[in-house]
């Protein structure tokens, strides 16, 4: 457990140990304020044991109020019912990925607990802070949201600036770090365009901490060189080459 930004009843803490095996490492996010809590993307069946007796070190179950879907992967959902079973969490997910989160065995009892976020977003109030739900489409699910706290200025940015083989949880040399990014984001990015959006939305936020789904975290001194490194950087179609050839 790490904790990420800690000032009078406000917490955001980080999991970033529980993937094992094939899996690919993934880090869980809590944010607390008051008495009410969020999980960001609890993940899949394997880490939901241990997650949900890690988060009552943490917060009591009764005040778990939210579960944020930042999109569709199992990675992200895969447990989403159990999580609704075992609280009284009410999820949001992006609306144009019910359909397919149903597979993962949402019970009825619970599916009226699921607000659907349409793409432009939307504001959630936990405790005294109002927490944004902003577009981040086609980085990399085509119905894909990112999570910022204006009171700790953590962007939660699910898989961009994902650094799954990182063999640290903080980045200390931005420079050394790029490699740990670079191949994932240039597959698993489909269009450069949607960063240049997504970027222009993101430089007129203040950010203090880069908090992604999986590897390090990127802390202040890093965000414009992060931030930088996304502008430079060309993506998915727009390196496609000869990619579509007939094998044999």
């Amino acid at each position: 457990m790490i904790t990420l930004f800690e000032k009078d009843k406000h917490k955001n803490i980080m999991f970033n140990d529980l993937s094992t095996g094939k899996m690919i490492q993934a880090n869980q996010h809590f944010i607390i304020n008051e008495n009410e809590g969020m999980v960001l993307d609890p993940g899949g069946h394997k880490v939901h044991t241990q997650l949900f007796a890690e988060m009552t070190s943490i917060l009591p179950i009764s005040q778990l109020k939210y579960i944020f879907l930042s999109h569709q992967d199992p990675d992200i959902i895969a447990a989403v019912n159990a999580w609704m079973m075992m609280t009284d969490a009410q999820a949001f997910l992006p609306s144009i990925w019910i359909r397919f989160a149903a597979h993962f065995g949402i019970d009825e009892l619970v599916e009226k607990r699921i607000t659907l976020i349409a793409d432009e977003g939307r504001t959630i109030q936990l405790g005294n802070v109002t927490l944004k739900a902003l577009p981040a489409h086609y980085l990399h699910s085509s119905g894909n949201l990112h999570l910022y706290d204006p009171v700790s200025k953590i962007l939660y940015t699910g898989d961009l600036g994902a650094s799954p083989a990182a063999p640290y949880p903080v980045v200390e040399n931005f420079d050394a770090h790029i490699k740990y990014m670079e191949g994932f984001h240039i597959r698993y990015m489909p269009t450069t365009k949607a960063l240049k959006m997504w970027l222009n939305m993101a430089r007129t936020l203040e950010i203090d901490i880069i908090a992604p789904q999986h590897g390090a975290i990127i802390n202040k001194a890093h965000v414009v060189q992060f931030l930088d490194w996304l502008d430079s950087l060309e993506v998915g179609v727009d390196k496609l080459g000869d990619a579509y050839t007939v094998p044999g």
